[in-house]
């Protein structure tokens, strides 16, 4: 059974004298260092987070020794290799966590049921003309609305080629090209941009500037290729990968809960505390 000195509550404001597990000491100076690899919003919430990766991993690294498992490093893509502690952690889950293989009937029923996530993106072929406003000068930005109004009027009345007036008048480094950002997809613009792409046909302008935080902006859609479904045979090998991670996730957290409940842990509450494996 977990043993818990102090205040049980993880986020508390004080840190315990000594954190243990199964009687081996963890020491501040450890945790110190582990902090630099835990976000938090407070130092304290940090240094308990760190305490509690600090005593999973001397719980992983007890039990591999148990089970007399040896570590043998491998090495990273990027030329390095494992230390001997990740190597031996790697081979206890590697031996003791099994999750099945996700087989073509149960990842066609994720694909079903997630059809729109399998489908390739909308491109859009775009160009724009960026006149520039703070978003806290509303003076400014009043003035840059009317002036791209008066820009949109004459681009539609024939009066101005688009890529004279983004020539011209735009604040983006695409005037060089006539406004062009080439094609775009999903994503790659902010929201307010892309929502109004999403309403033109091809070969239009829009009809009112489109305001964003960097001013109000003049937009014309050359031409618009509409993403494709994806067939299940290309996207099988995703999910099966896909599935199988999230119950390996799975397992891994049940797998640690049962090394917390059977160990004596002294100085940090473990409830709720995630594996710094499984992020």
């Amino acid at each position: 059974m977990t043993q818990v000195t102090g205040h049980a509550a993880p986020a508390r404001a004080t840190r315990p004298d000594e954190v243990s597990v199964n009687g081996v000491i963890i020491s501040r100076a450890e945790i110190a260092r582990e902090i630099q690899n835990h976000h938090a919003t407070t130092p304290a919430q940090a240094w308990h987070a760190a305490a509690r990766a600090l005593v999973v991993r001397e719980l992983l690294l007890a039990e591999a020794d148990r089970l007399d498992i040896a570590a043998r490093p491998a090495a990273h893509p990027d030329g390095s290799r494992e230390t001997d502690e990740e190597a031996t952690i790697r081979a206890l889950l590697e031996q003791e966590v099994k999750v099945p293989t996700a087989d073509t009937a149960t990842c066609r029923r994720h694909f079903e049921r997630h059809r729109a996530s399998f489908r390739t993106d909308d491109l859009f072929e775009v160009a724009h003309i960026l006149i520039p406003a703070a978003p806290d000068d509303a003076g400014g930005r009043a003035e840059a609305r009317a002036t791209a109004q008066a820009l949109i009027a004459q681009i539609l009345s024939g009066e101005a080629a688009f890529e004279a007036m983004a020539s011209a008048h735009s604040a983006c480094p695409s005037r060089e090209v006539g406004g062009s950002l080439g094609q775009i997809g999903r994503g790659q613009t902010v929201a307010e941009f892309e929502a109004a792409l999403s309403t033109m046909a091809p070969g239009s302008v829009h009809p009112t500037p489109v305001e964003t935080r960097y001013g109000f902006h003049i937009v014309h859609l050359a031409h618009r290729i509409d993403g494709r479904d994806l067939p299940f045979e290309a996207v099988e090998p995703v999910i099966a990968g896909h599935l199988e991670l999230t119950s390996w996730h799975i397992a891994v957290r049940q797998y640690l809960s049962l090394l917390v409940g059977r160990a004596q842990i002294r100085g940090v509450a473990m409830d709720g505390a995630a594996s710094p494996l499984v992020q």
